[in-house]
């Protein structure tokens, strides 16, 4: 960490957008915040019954545990309530935490919270929405850029653009691998001979080498969230690397995405060549990778159930697979 905690420091700045709410009683079920783009895109959720990452143990922990901040989950009490949105996407699958024990350099003794491993969020208008109690109730927010940078506007939108872009696409890489991966255990239930066997065994090979190898917790896309002004989005000027690997499977894909969309933000600059040729040839193969997701969804799945429908055995997807 930066200093040690006998040091004085004061308090942080808050995290993100702070978000007051009010329980009249308590909740049974649980409560939720959604945050959505103006073009309905959801952004982040937040749930009162998202798991709680505890603060190590002492004997284990990666950093002095005097640095942790304790968890902050929504509440589900009576009461005024005050939870901080920290502006940045929902965290990815696999997404690694960094250093210091996934804590961010600025830290306070006992107040430093997890750092982000997706980027900020483009300026803009969002919808928060909380639901309690089976109602919902939603407000606007808005998202400004931080006024201490100077970048020229265009510039500062093609970040955001390609920011996005590689932010959506590896969660709908994501998405699709986690799909790939309930097929295949619906397909491992069938109990199929002959013709509608081999169809099914074809499916799953094919499927699986598209879906690839999940990475391993904390392994997938780089760890920060990159430099930037806090409080709003960032443009990227770190030279990322040219020609990365063909990503010719789902999860690889979305590993080459959330790798290069962090490097976009790494500095209030223009990015540079190398960066820019990296990040579009992460977006063309990740287009590529999807494109074949679509076939297998839309000709392949039919086609195999037609086989096992007429075999008289269940179909696989039941409409979850898109």
């Amino acid at each position: 960490m930066p200093w040690p905690k006998e040091e004085p420091t004061g308090a942080n700045p808050p995290d993100g957008a702070i978000i007051n709410y009010y329980l009249k009683d308590a909740q049974a079920g649980p409560v939720t915040l959604e945050i959505q783009d103006a073009g309905g895109r959801l952004v982040r959720r937040h749930s009162s019954t998202d798991p709680v990452t505890a603060i190590p143990d002492p004997k284990e922990a990666p950093v002095p545990t005097y640095w942790y901040r304790p968890p902050q989950p929504l509440s589900t009490v009576p009461g005024m309530h005050r939870f901080t949105w920290d502006v940045h996407y929902q965290p990815l699958g696999g997404a690694a935490a960094g250093g210091r024990g996934g804590l961010p350099i600025q830290g306070i003794p006992y107040n430093s919270p997890a750092a982000a491993t997706t980027p900020w969020v483009t300026p803009g208008t969002y919808t928060v929405t909380l639901t309690a109690g089976g109602k919902r109730y939603s407000q606007p927010i808005t998202v400004k850029q931080d006024p201490r940078v100077k970048t020229p506007a265009a510039v500062m939108q093609q970040v955001y653009a390609l920011t996005e872009a590689m932010y959506f696409g590896a969660a709908e890489a994501q998405e699709a691998a986690a799909a790939i991966e309930s097929l295949r255990g619906q397909a491992a239930k069938i109990q199929a001979q002959g013709a509608a066997a081999q169809a099914l065994a074809a499916f799953v090979q094919k499927a699986s080498a598209l879906e690839g190898q999940r990475p391993a917790a904390g392994g997938g896309g780089r760890g920060g969230a990159g430099g930037g002004a806090a409080g709003g989005a960032a443009a990227g000027g770190r030279a990322g690397s040219a020609g990365p690997s063909p990503a010719e499977t789902l999860w690889a894909a979305s590993a080459l995405l959330a790798g290069q969309m962090n490097t976009m933000q790494a500095a209030d600059v223009a990015p540079t060549a190398i960066t820019l040729e990296g990040v579009n040839a992460a977006l063309r193969a990740a287009e590529v990778v999807l494109a074949r997701w679509g076939s297998l969804k839309d000709t392949d799945l039919p086609a195999l159930n037609a086989t096992l429908k007429a075999a008289g055995l269940p179909v696989i997807g039941g409409g979850n697979e898109n």
